[in-house]
């Protein structure tokens, strides 16, 4: 499980999206399956469940309203830019976690990330997204419903100890015991060493572009897969074995890549024979 902060923004727009994979949509609920936990005060301020069924734009009009309900609040060096985004991966081989567990691990995570105080109910307003495979999205906003501005995380320190707790809670893989760490590629020096360091970048399971357009496929699939028909069926497996080529791909690139930072060794010719002379 691997957390991660983003920069952070002047509106929620963009970093629901990107949690969601999708655009923001006006009609399209995002229901208790998708936002997996919130905060606190959330439960006072929409009585009768009514969050459950908001569409994506109401999330985030919901995540900036603050903005408009405290127009001069800022942080000490007059930084309006409130909406915190923070995102955490499973590894690739990792079990899919239920609806509770992925709800127990937003609150875990939004207690060491200084988002959720317990027993401070109105604190910041802050979300969670599990929409993709194998990921969980935070987003809050900074200012308190009093006004008052929250101070981020100076570091993920914190952060990246309870995430290791979490793992060994809910029998996750450690971030230890996963592949083999790409090496290093040194500032580049030549032609080829600045390629290896691009289609290494391409192939990140992490952060890289194809691993993001697989995660879209995959998840595409499970939800295809749910639509009754064999039409829906048949469409699901395409988008699977288009899932397993982009897989592919980032092996072929990772592995030429690592080839072409591989040192090259002068070729030695082989040592003169000494021919042993025998006595007739």
């Amino acid at each position: 499980m691997i957390p991660r902060f983003h920069e952070r923004t002047h509106t929620p727009h963009d970093p629901l999206a990107e949690a969601l994979g999708r655009p923001l949509s006006p009609i399209e609920g995002l229901t208790e399956y998708t936002v997996v936990a919130h905060w606190p005060g959330l439960d006072y301020f929409s009585p009768d469940d009514e969050q459950r069924t908001w569409t994506s734009v109401q999330w985030a009009e919901h995540l900036e309203d603050p903005y408009l309900e405290h127009p001069f609040a800022a942080s000490p060096d007059d930084d309006r830019r409130a909406i915190l985004h923070l995102d955490v991966r499973l590894h690739p081989d990792d079990r899919e976690l239920t609806g509770p567990e992925w709800a127990e691990t937003a609150h875990r995570l939004a207690r060491a990330a200084g988002i959720e105080i317990p027993g401070k109910e109105h604190g910041c307003r802050w979300i969670a997204v599990q929409a993709q495979p194998g990921r969980l999205d935070l987003i809050a906003n900074l200012i308190h419903l009093d006004g008052a501005w929250h101070a981020p995380p100076a570091n993920s320190l914190r952060l990246s100890d309870e995430a290791r707790r979490i793992e060994q809670d809910l029998h996750l893989i450690p971030v230890r015991t996963g592949p083999t760490p790409r090496p290093a590629i040194r500032p580049a020096t030549t032609a080829s060493a600045q390629l290896a360091s691009v289609l290494t970048q391409l192939a990140d399971e992490q952060t890289g572009p194809l691993a993001t357009v697989r995660g879209l496929v995959e998840h595409s699939a499970h939800r295809i897969a749910r639509q009754p028909g064999a039409a829906g069926t048949d469409t699901a497996h395409r988008l699977e074995l288009i899932a397993r080529r982009l897989h592919a791909i980032q092996q072929d690139l990772d592995s030429i890549a690592a080839h072409m930072v591989q040192p090259r060794v002068a070729a030695v010719p082989p040592a003169a024979r000494h021919t042993v002379h025998r006595s007739p």
